[in-house]
């Protein structure tokens, strides 16, 4: 069996790659960086070190690495002949992932299995996402391909901090949760043993969403704005720990009314991903986890998107308008992203701003709240 993964970086080695690896499939890595192909290339095996308690150190082997960007033809022959392809690029990426889909499976063999494709991003739908990229790149002969693939949305966590310079092992912690929607693949999933597969992953991907992802950006802004480096520290602050965990207790009340789930299982939960978050053996930061602020404020992502459904239904939202407030002040001269906010922030009206950034149309209920702490930071900003 062979797995093409777009996305060598530590994400990619670290937990998808790895699984793969752990599910018996050859792994070709696809990455646009020279140097990481060039040491993924020269290495025999990588090791995955899990760090905190019940950690243990994972070996992969059976894997090679080809730059997409100057060796598109190796790449699309091996997409040809692959039985899965996963993603861990970052959502706006898979716009470039696509067109080397559609050439491989213009090259397939209609006689082989479809392929099986999943991308695993931070985002809803993100394997929704790229289908679309890909059927709009094939246009009119996308009716030959369709048979070709079959495509099915994931939900994945797993901490993997910034690494040091150089190498090809990463460091990651032990917990991790990769769930899979099992109707496109029919009786044929792939062999993932580390991962489950569910009938309605929605549940799944928002739970992950709004607990692990709203917490993590939040716990960084906060620590941001404090002047504390690493995510761990910043949740030591007793004043920090208790803006993320109101920011969660609102989530979770969301998605409790909105999915059925259990409180009790859904608060063990969120105490799971604050435990994990103050692990002190990763080394994250909050400049790491901070960055692309414009697209963590965006209209169906962390903050935005289930502070908006909350007030629909009436539940507050206080704690993730004052994270929200915290995005705001994130300043990061290395993050394009955070360079753009503050100067959306100094060039816009706080309307402008708001309907900008946040995709909210101005009547909704969240718009005013946003609105407001807008204009507060430009106010400041002024000051």
């Amino acid at each position: 069996m062979k797995a093409v993964h777009f996305g060598a970086g530590n994400i990619g080695r670290g937990f998808v790659g790895l699984l793969l690896h752990e599910g018996g499939y050859e792994l070709v890595f696809s990455d646009v960086s020279a140097a990481l192909v060039a040491a993924i290339n020269a290495a025999s095996e990588y090791t995955v070190h899990e760090v905190g308690d019940g950690g243990t150190d994972k070996t992969v082997t059976g894997f090679r690495a080809i730059d997409s960007s100057t060796d598109a033809e190796a790449l699309v022959d091996e997409i040809a002949t692959a039985d899965v392809v996963t993603t861990a690029v970052g959502p706006t990426i898979l716009k470039f992932v696509a067109p080397h889909i559609v050439a491989g499976l213009a090259l397939r063999d209609p006689s082989l299995p479809p392929l099986q494709i999943m991308a695993c991003e931070n985002a809803i739908g993100a394997t929704d996402q790229l289908r679309e990229h890909v059927v709009d790149i094939a246009a009119e002969s996308w009716d030959a391909l369709d048979a070709r693939a079959v495509f099915a949305n994931t939900a994945v966590d797993r901490i993997v901090p910034a690494q040091a310079v150089g190498g090809v092992d990463v460091t990651v912690e032990p917990f991790y949760e990769w769930a899979i929607e099992r109707g496109p693949f029919g009786d044929e999933p792939p062999h993932i043993p580390g991962a489950h597969f569910v009938d309605d992953l929605t549940p799944y991907i928002e739970r992950k969403l709004f607990t692990v992802n709203t917490g993590h950006a939040a716990t960084a802004y906060f620590g941001a704005r404090a002047g504390i480096e690493r995510i761990s520290d910043a949740l030591s602050d007793p004043e920090i720990a208790a803006n993320v965990e109101a920011a969660l207790e609102e989530t979770s009340a969301l998605l409790v009314q909105k999915h059925e789930l259990d409180a009790e299982v859904q608060g063990q939960y969120r105490a799971t991903i604050l435990r994990r978050f103050r692990n002190p053996a990763l080394p994250d930061t909050v400049w790491r986890v901070g960055r692309q602020p414009l697209r963590k404020l965006s209209r169906h992502e962390r903050f935005v998107g289930p502070a908006a459904e909350a007030i629909e239904r009436g539940l507050p939202v206080d704690a993730l308008v004052s994270a929200m407030s915290a995005a705001l002040e994130f300043e990061d001269a290395e993050d394009a992203q955070a360079v753009d906010l503050q100067r959306l922030l100094g060039e816009l009206d706080a309307t402008a701003f708001t309907a900008q950034v946040t995709g909210l149309a101005p009547e909704h209920p969240l718009f005013a709240r946003i609105v407001e702490i807008v204009a507060a930071r430009q106010a400041a900003l002024r000051s």
